[in-house]
């Protein structure tokens, strides 16, 4: 007996079989229930999505011996000639080789005459969309009035070639890509049964290579069977595939984290040696830094079971989520690139260079102390910079670059965990004759030297603002050998005013427009200022919700809750109509009134939603029961009832519509209250 691929070995052979297409099941189910049958149908999707499949399972429904019905028994002769490909009143018609007008005046010529075998005579005009303008004009009257004992049945991949003449006389559907985790979850059935060992790390790499085809994935799991002698595991899988090991990638972005250019250049000739794609590479490294961003955001979405768990993670908490930003657009645009460098591998080189330039190389051991650290640190002592008397002597400027300045400024900030943006516009910073550093304010540079303690200090403000609150911070007195403060010039009309420090018999000097009219005298207004926000970066997932406790959620929260989540479409609709049933092991579980094809599409996106509510990683799970009471729609509902009742009360009494009943005999029209 020959060998039956497992494609065709394990095709669906009933709507309960069928995966990942919910949506249609449940409306053709519906319809051969109910007996509302169209004469044709038209389903549109990728290749290797159950187009042809769904035909065949449509056409055992309309003509099992059992009766038309949802479930067809699989026994009877229709059913299993039907599944063999042999049933004559069941005929599949390639629209690609058989594109004329001639063919599809021949084929609907045989339509008048009744089923020899079947309860339907059913044509399954597979790729539709490939028929001539004449094949389609031929067969729109016998499409939209067919005999009694025809169904139409039509597939095709690119539903925008098919005339509006045509769709509108079809019922459409639309078949989804798989998803990964449906196509794995498709082949651990299918490789359990045939006693063919595998790991789930290969089946994801199939998944992933099928592009959401579930057709393709059982091709390539035959391959990978072939390759590995019945042993999918995830190496073979991926050298079968010739995809890359996802561990370079890793060593990658670490040699860029550590600032080595040799590390990105051993990356490039390993990737060169084993013959890998560098479009491939970039493809994957884009993938890689999406899921890393992901992690920051929603800790846990990272499976325990992923072979780069512990990387990523490790990642994810080494890099600024602006930097992975970056490094994203440049993989993507690099990968555009690629076809304009010289080579493929001078294009990854450069591509990993220009990522590496945004990576500082200077060593942190030889920069300075820190010269502030940001308030909120265990035991930091609460100060508020203050200025001190000045001493005698001519200031002198210290010359430095752009880059010297912005470099320092950046590596001193980062030394006391606040995050800094120089401004290019920096060039230099005014010192004291004897070496101390002036304290500067500079929007730009939101940064650790606002709260520098000096001697002697010229402030460039243009107010003295009152609603910045002091932060807690510490500070050490600075030579400008140790730090070059960036610096913003003075308008040449400002003056400066000597103004009297709190408490203090010293004093400092204030710059200030020369419109400004304020005593600067008031204590309030000379406190020197400092920097207001901890510009350091927080996950957002740190700390707790605001708003409700999972743990002592109750029905009535959730039904206000649930009105308030950012949620549209499906995933807003399954929360106002579900019902709060509890929460335990970091599971949310709900009651909704009736099963939808939608559900895991849904799922997804309160999972998101309320793990970013809560800060913390939830799942949520649906339990289904005919009455579904205490839910937002039902709370919607009873007030809209109660408003209603209450603006018929209001007409009721109303003194002036009971005279006008009265007197001239009006008439109330119940359906006409509204409540405002």
């Amino acid at each position: 007996m020959s060998y039956l691929v497992l494609a065709r070995k394990w095709r669906p052979r009933s709507f309960e079989t069928l995966v990942g297409q919910e949506h249609v099941v449940r409306a053709l189910s519906n319809a051969l229930t109910t007996q509302r049958l169209h004469h044709a149908w038209l389903f549109t999707g990728t290749r290797g999505v159950g187009k042809t499949t769904l035909s065949r399972i449509l056409a055992k429904s309309l003509n099992c011996e059992t009766g038309i019905t949802a479930t067809p028994c699989g026994q009877c002769r229709a059913c299993v000639e039907i599944d063999e490909g042999r049933f004559i009143d069941y005929l599949e018609f390639d629209a690609a080789s058989n594109r004329r007008v001639e063919e599809m005046t021949q084929l609907l010529e045989q339509a008048v005459y009744a089923p020899s075998a079947g309860r339907f005579k059913i044509y399954m005009i597979d790729e539709v969309h490939m028929l001539t303008g004449h094949a389609f004009n031929a067969m729109l009257k016998t499409l939209e009035e067919p005999p009694p004992h025809v169904k139409f049945i039509l597939a095709t991949t690119d539903p925008q070639k098919i005339p509006v003449t045509v769709l509108s006389r079809c019922l459409q559907f639309n078949l989804k890509q798989m998803p990964p985790e449906a196509i794995v979850g498709h082949l651990e059935n299918v490789l359990t049964q045939e006693e063919v060992g595998f790991d789930l790390g290969g089946l994801r790499l199939i998944a992933q290579a099928a592009a959401g085809s579930m057709r393709d994935a059982l091709s390539l799991t035959d391959q990978a069977i072939a390759y590995s002698s019945s042993n999918i595991t995830d190496a073979a899988v991926r050298e079968m595939l010739g995809t890359i090991d996802q561990k370079y990638l890793v060593r990658f972005l670490q040699a860029l984290l550590q600032g080595s250019a040799q590390g990105v250049m051993d990356t490039a000739n390993e990737l060169a040696t084993r013959g890998f794609s560098y479009s491939g590479a970039l493809a994957d490294l884009s993938v890689l830094l999406s899921r890393i961003a992901i992690e920051q955001r929603l800790p846990g979405t990272i499976m325990p079971d992923d072979p780069l768990h512990e990387d990523m993670q490790a990642l994810a908490r080494a890099f600024h989520p602006d930097t992975l930003q970056l490094f994203y657009g440049i993989a993507v645009h690099g990968r555009n690139e690629l076809s304009l460098a010289p080579d493929e591998y001078a294009g990854f080189v450069m591509t990993g260079l220009r990522m590496l330039s945004l990576v500082s190389t200077v060593d942190v051991a030889a920069l300075p102390a820190p010269v502030a650290t940001v308030a909120g640190a265990a035991a930091q002592p609460e100060l508020v910079t203050k200025a001190s008397a000045p001493k005698a002597g001519v200031s002198t400027h210290h010359a430095a670059s752009n880059r010297e300045v912005a470099t320092a400024v950046e590596h001193n900030a980062e030394a006391a965990s606040v995050s800094v943006k120089p401004d290019a516009s920096t060039t230099a910073a005014q010192v004291t004759a004897d070496g101390n550093i002036p304290a500067a304010r500079n929007e730009n540079t939101a940064s650790a030297e606002h709260a520098l303690s000096t001697e002697h200090a010229v402030i460039a403000e243009p107010a003295v603002s009152t609603e910045k609150a002091a932060t807690a911070v510490t500070a050490e007195k600075k030579t400008a050998e140790d730090f070059i403060p960036a610096w913003e010039d003075i308008p040449d009309d400002w003056e400066l005013r000597a103004v009297p420090a709190p408490e203090d018999e010293v004093f400092f000097e204030q710059a200030v427009p020369p419109d400004l009219d304020l005593d600067l005298s008031d204590p309030e207004l000379a406190s020197f200022p400092v920097v207001e926000e901890d510009v350091s970066w927080v996950p957002s997932h740190q700390g707790q919700s605001a708003g409700y406790s999972l743990q002592q959620m109750t029905s009535h929260d959730w039904t206000v809750l649930s009105q308030e989540l950012p949620l549209t479409g499906v995933a807003a609709e399954f929360a106002k109509q579900s019902e709060w049933l509890g929460f335990e092991n970091n599971e949310i579980r709900l009651r909704i009134p009736v099963k939808n094809t939608n559900e895991l599409g849904a799922k997804a996106k309160l999972n998101t939603v309320l793990t970013e509510y809560f800060r913390q990683v939830v799942k949520v799970s649906f339990e289904y029961a005919e009455n579904v009471e205490e839910t937002a729609y039902a709370s919607i509902r009873a007030e809209q009832a109660a408003r209603q009742e209450k603006a018929e009360q209001a007409v009721q009494e109303s003194e002036f519509i009971n005279a006008l009943i009265e007197e001239f005999g009006a008439k109330v029209l119940p359906e006409s209250i509204k409540p405002c």
